[in-house]
């Protein structure tokens, strides 16, 4: 369906104008639809009234199953060849079914344009009610939008309270952290620092090892004031007056220019020899009595509570192992010297010199019953011996020097070396003191180029030829003496040609809690099978030194140690030593 309407003057276009309007509403447009449309026409008539001439209208329906389409075209009706501005156009939905037989052209009369007035007003007041439903609606919504913009702000607050509670929980937690790593650790030094002061038993290397565990972590310096010390005495330097103070009365004592409120720790004024350096003074204190004070100077403004406590008690435990290690000092300088006087003194024979050391353990009490002896038979020959009794303690040092006196008394009636040995088996077995004993016996003749030996036992002694061989004397050893066996100990035959040169030796000098003993049987082997002819006669002393050296390279032993060398001179001859 088209319809067509020429305008020249205004009655025209408002009878285009209604006549649209009727044939939109014929066509079943929606009244908002139709107004939207009827109101952009009039505006477009508008401008082509004032612009002047002739106009055409043209309206197009096109009715197809499913929806169709009403469409409006203004153009002049006579198109000039410089006109180039295009036809207004303007289109809108309409229903399928639509019947435009009853829409006419719009005839000019007052009832007409008064019925299409009426008809646009009433299009105007079914778009206002239509507006104010959506104007109604705009407001619901916007009140709900206000709604739930003010649980947004309610939701954001909430979210901001609960993220800055998450926020001081975290910091809580990373303080806690902290707290827990420092306490772990203080624990941790104060462990390990227990562990190092307790493992040594001499006071000058707990007291030398004191700043060196406190400085710098906890303390810019460490002095250490024990009451007793002779080198400190002879040093005669001043202490701060907090610790004198803390000496006296046994308690800690904090010395600054503010209060360090310390846990069991006194506030004092600042120390006169450092004022500007807060001091923190603990008393050495044990059982018995104070021994010295440990003064530390703070590396930091004011002193941790934590640090101070863990400090006071690293001090306690320095305290009793300053005090156990001079028990251990005052009982092992006792041992040592009556080991010591236990130990004989070699005796001068011709053409055979012998070399003594006695080591005691560096570890434990130091009373060992390691020994040696060397005495002549009514024949003139040397007896020479070395021994270990099993065990530490006055019990071992006391059975070894009653074997030694038992044995020079077996040795008067001119017994072999395997004889002395088994009487001193039944000796030990009839005494029945659970203790058990190893020894070699050797023994020089001058008027026999051999050398007569037997072991029970012991470690094998080593003999250096003068070709510079070396040879263990291991064959057939007799059982550890006082084991309830019975047995006959053989006595053994080895040449003695002058230049030769006897180890005899204890299993400290040998054995290592690492590798067993052979291997420290080879290397002694080795060691005296280095020295040339003339080091063994010129310096025997000296020799003996100098294999000591490379076994014991590691200056601490579990165990005494016991070395007898025994040589024959180079081209020494053979004659009787005077009888004793």
């Amino acid at each position: 369906m088209t319809r067509t309407w020429h305008v020249r003057t205004i009655t025209d276009a408002a009878q285009a104008r209604i006549a649209t309007a009727r044939l939109a509403a014929a066509c079943q447009v929606t009244t908002v639809e139709r107004t939207r449309l009827v109101a952009a026409l009039t505006a477009q008539l508008r401008q082509c009234l004032t612009k002047g001439g002739e106009w055409r209208v043209g309206v197009t329906a096109t009715l197809s199953p499913g929806g169709g389409d009403f469409s409006v075209e203004v153009a002049a009706a006579k198109r000039r060849p410089d006109d180039r501005q295009p036809a207004w156009r303007a289109s809108v939905p309409c229903a399928e079914g639509a019947d435009v037989s009853g829409a006419e052209h719009a005839a000019d009369d007052p009832a007409t344009l008064a019925e299409a007035l009426f008809g646009a007003d009433e299009d105007a007041a079914q778009l206002l009610e239509r507006l104010d439903e959506q104007e109604a609606l705009v407001a619901f919504h916007r009140e709900e939008l206000h709604q739930t913009n003010q649980g947004v702000l309610a939701l954001h607050a909430e979210l901001d309270a609960s993220g800055r509670a998450q926020r001081e929980l975290f910091d809580a937690e990373q303080q806690a952290r902290r707290e827990a790593e420092n306490a772990r650790g203080r624990l941790t030094f104060l462990a390990d620092a227990s562990a190092a002061l307790t493992a040594s038993l001499n006071h000058e290397a707990i007291v030398r090892l004191l700043p060196a565990l406190l400085v710098p972590r906890y303390a810019r310096t460490v002095d250490v004031w024990l009451f007793d010390d002779v080198d400190d005495a002879l040093r005669g330097g001043p202490h701060p007056a907090a610790a004198v103070l803390a000496a006296r009365r046994g308690r800690p004592q904090y010395a600054a220019d503010h209060p360090g409120n310390l846990p069991g720790v006194d506030d004092q004024p600042p120390s006169a020899l450092d004022p500007g350096r807060p001091l923190l003074c603990i008393p050495l204190v044990t059982r018995r009595a104070s021994q010295g004070v440990l003064t530390l100077s703070s590396a930091e403004e004011r002193w941790d509570a934590d640090d101070a406590v863990m400090l006071i008690e690293l001090t306690r435990r320095a305290s009793i192992a300053l005090e156990n290690a001079r028990r251990f000092e005052h009982n092992r300088d006792i041992a040592e010297t009556l080991q010591r006087a236990l130990l004989t003194e070699l005796p001068t024979t011709p053409g055979l010199s012998l070399a003594a050391r006695y080591l005691p353990a560096t570890r434990g009490l130091n009373i060992g019953g390691d020994w040696y002896d060397a005495f002549r038979q009514p024949d003139g020959s040397l007896i020479t011996v070395i021994g270990d009794v099993t065990g530490h303690g006055l019990h071992a040092a006391v059975m070894m020097s009653q074997l030694r006196t038992a044995l020079r008394a077996y040795a008067v009636d001119g017994s072999s070396p395997g004889q002395l040995l088994t009487r001193l088996h039944l000796f030990l077995h009839r005494l029945r003191l659970d203790l058990y004993a190893t020894a070699v016996i050797a023994r020089f003749h001058p008027d026999d180029p051999t050398l007569t030996w037997a072991a029970a036992g012991h470690p094998p002694p080593v003999l250096r030829t003068p070709d510079g061989q070396v040879h263990t004397l291991d064959a057939k050893p007799g059982a550890m003496l006082g084991i309830p066996l019975k047995q006959e100990i053989s006595d053994h035959t080895v040449p003695l040609p002058p230049g030769s040169t006897l180890a005899m030796y204890t299993d400290g000098l040998v054995e290592r809690r690492s590798h067993g003993i052979d291997p420290g049987i080879r290397r002694l082997a080795e060691e005296l099978g280095a020295f040339h002819p003339t080091e063994l006669d010129e310096n025997l002393e000296a020799s003996a030194d100098r294999l000591l050296h490379p076994l014991l390279h590691d200056s601490e032993h579990d165990d005494d140690v016991c070395l007898l060398l025994c040589h024959v001179h180079s081209g020494a001859r053979r004659q009787r030593a005077p009888e004793c």
